[in-house]
């Protein structure tokens, strides 16, 4: 009997051991072992096991932040003995920060970080939750206050970009890498936000007035061109057609001219046969034409005689004057 118990001892205390020795890690997550009150060793994923008697799982403190269903943030603390090695998502409630220009407005912030180090979290800082947080705070209040508020408003991505550098420099010796720091929400006092409402309406309206007098200039530039061209279009038509009327008149002239060759010609051809000289036909041809030119007038009072006429009544005035010398000498 006594072999039976000490071997059924022996049993249940190797039972007990692998029961508490026995640890489990799941993928992306590690414990600290401390042995003697001395780190040990990180675990692993997967199976490990420990000396349940020398050996225990060393916690860290831990905050969970969640927003109920009204909206309203959560802060839940607690000890852990498993730490997350994925990227952790914290979302800080808002806080107060003073501008350059002294101008007070609320910001919302959030932080991803991931642990790199299991060991540098547990045992070179204490609250690794609250630590990160406070430190975020005091950055960013420290990195607003040498903004004003419009570069403040419109340099989110420099802000985020100097908190990451920053925050990323403080907590590596934590263990803790920051990814990314982003700013949630920026809430400036409601008279600031009443003006840049205000602000930002009588910068559309001066934007509309530019463009609109910019339209009406553009639309004043191309009528003139439009008037320009037209007027220039209208010159070279007038231009080519007074080509046109000149080259007209003078292929007229040359075929009349060609005309009045041709009969030339001919009337000489005719002359010559009979003996007449040319010249005397034309000349009484063209005295004929220009006397009929000057009495076609309907009003015309005045009456035309041939040279020969003139000088038929010149030797009538001749004979007039000698019948009164006569008569002056028989008186």
């Amino acid at each position: 009997m006594p072999p039976i118990i000490i071997l059924s001892a022996v049993v249940l205390l190797f039972i007990i051991f692998v029961a508490f020795g026995f640890r489990l890690i799941s993928q992306s997550e590690t414990m600290v072992i401390e042995r003697l009150g001395r780190y040990h060793r990180t675990l692993d994923s997967g199976i490990n096991f420990i000396f349940p008697i020398t050996d225990r799982t060393r916690t860290i403190e831990w905050k969970y932040i969640k927003a109920d269903v009204d909206g309203k943030t959560i802060v839940r603390k607690g000890t852990i003995k498993r730490i997350d090695l994925r990227e952790t998502v914290y979302d800080f409630p808002r806080q107060t920060v003073i501008t350059k220009d002294n101008v007070t407005i609320e910001l919302n912030a959030l932080l991803y970080f991931q642990i790199t180090d299991a060991k540098r979290a547990v045992y070179e800082i204490n609250n690794l939750p609250d630590a990160i947080e406070k430190l975020t705070q005091t950055t960013l209040r420290n990195v607003i206050g040498e903004l004003e508020l419009d570069q403040t408003l419109a340099s989110r991505d420099t802000i985020n970009t100097k908190l990451r550098a920053i925050l990323d420099d403080a907590t590596g010796k934590w263990g803790v890498k920051i990814n990314r720091v982003e700013l949630q929400d920026i809430v400036p006092p409601d008279q600031i936000r009443d003006a840049m409402e205000k602000q930002m309406r009588a910068e559309r309206d001066r934007r509309a007035a530019i463009l609109e007098a910019e339209g009406k200039k553009q639309a004043s530039i191309l009528q003139a061109e439009g008037l320009r061209n037209a007027e220039v279009e209208k010159a070279q038509g007038e231009k080519q057609a007074a080509i046109l009327i000149a080259d007209g008149q003078a292929e007229a002239r040359i075929r009349t001219a060609k005309a009045e060759a041709e009969a030339i010609r001919l009337v000489t051809e005719s002359l010559a046969r009979t003996k007449t000289d040319p010249a005397h036909y034309l000349l009484g041809v063209k005295y004929v034409e220009t006397l009929r030119e000057m009495v076609s007038g309907k009003n015309n009072k005045v009456v035309y005689l041939p040279f020969e006429a003139t000088a038929l009544f010149g030797s009538l005035g001749g004979v007039r004057e000698l019948f009164q010398k006569t008569d002056e000498k028989r008186v």
